[in-house]
């Protein structure tokens, strides 16, 4: 993993951002995980202990299913209240080692909702635990809720009444996440029009495992503000034009994408064409636990990867503020931020750095 701090220019863990694509469970330390499954007895897969992180690829459905599997037993693994709280606190340690200054971490209540007392009962732990991270760490936390393409349509439904019940209480959003080639992305329509008259952001996954037709779906049917991933929106010049003078957001997550499949490596990732055209993209971790790098990560893969100047890196992360549910106050004082990061002589930073 290139570095973060210094040597090729400006501290990126220096340089303030949002981070608007981050999964619950996938945000999970490493340690973290190894110590509550030898607590519990639970037997973890090699590639999630002595083969981390993971060999993974999504080219194909059983690709998927192997990914899945992996996230699922990792998710056993959080079997208390204090398990989610700890979970919540370390991923905002992370972001604010990282540079972050506004978390929005998405969560589909209906996979705990076994283990904690039904779906509401969870999602009011989960911003519980939120509130209590904010207030330890400093870093603004908001949950985005998100329904599995793979369950019902109605489900989704279910999940978006009770984040419209949570509007101003802590949910900003409304997703749409697992593996964009099942089920019926329309059939979700639904759905998102529950989310849309609660003023919800709406923020489905799209254009990572498919290509563009799936993001003019998301668009036409969802009326998607932000897209999870939508890196191949690329691939359609049209299509990006259209996405630019929209002003829909990218979830860019480099180094998932290439673990997956989706690119070979992380110079084909196509941030430079999406850039020259004008899109609004916020770079984002996706699952850590899998993919095995954070935040400020998926930075120094971009800088080293398109030879990225310090003015671009900034300027992704005002994107990424900008793009976000943050309050006017917080995104404008780190935006005020962003420009003294680049204001500052590299030399020193690189010195402060160390």
């Amino acid at each position: 993993m290139p570095e973060v701090g210094g040597g090729g220019g400006r501290d990126l863990r220096a340089l303030p951002k949002a981070h608007l694509h981050l999964h619950f469970t996938g945000s999970m330390r490493h340690a973290t995980l190894l110590e509550l499954a030898e607590r519990d007895g639970i037997r973890l897969p090699d590639q999630l202990v002595s083969e981390w992180p993971p060999q993974l690829s999504a080219a194909d459905e059983k690709g998927w299913f192997r990914f899945q599997r992996l996230y699922d037993v990792a998710r056993s693994v959080l079997r208390t209240e204090d398990d989610v709280r700890r979970l919540v606190r370390e991923a905002a340690e992370d972001d604010v080692r990282d540079g972050g200054r506004w978390l929005e971490i998405q969560v589909d209540p209906s996979g705990y909702a076994a283990r904690f007392g039904g779906i509401t009962a969870f999602t009011d732990l989960v911003l519980d635990a939120v509130r209590d991270a904010a207030e330890r760490t400093g870093l603004g936390i908001a949950v985005v809720v998100a329904a599995n393409r793979t369950r019902h349509p109605l489900d989704a439904r279910t999940l978006a009444r009770l984040a419209a019940q949570y509007v101003g209480r802590g949910v900003v959003g409304f997703g749409l996440s697992n593996d964009e080639r099942r089920g019926s992305t329309t059939d979700f329509a639904g759905a998102f029009a529950i989310a849309e008259r609660a003023g919800l952001a709406l923020v489905p996954h799209g254009g990572e495992l498919r290509g563009p037709d799936h993001v003019r779906t998301c668009l036409d049917a969802l009326h998607a503000d932000r897209l999870g991933h939508g890196v191949r929106t690329a691939e359609d010049p049209d299509l990006l034009a259209r996405v630019v003078d929209a002003g829909v957001a990218l979830e860019v997550c480099p180094v998932s994408n290439v673990a997956l499949g989706v690119y070979s490596d992380l110079t084909s990732v196509p941030l430079p064409t999406l850039l020259a055209a004008g899109a609004t993209v916020a770079l984002g971790a996706d699952d850590p636990l899998l993919f095995g790098s954070r935040l400020a990560g998926q930075y120094a893969t971009m800088r080293a990867a398109h030879d990225l100047d310090d003015a671009t890196l900034a300027e992704l992360a005002r994107m990424s503020l900008r793009a976000s549910r943050a309050p006017e106050d917080l995104r404008t004082a780190a935006l005020a931020d962003v420009d003294a990061w680049l204001a500052a002589d590299a030399a020193a930073s690189s010195g402060r750095a160390r």
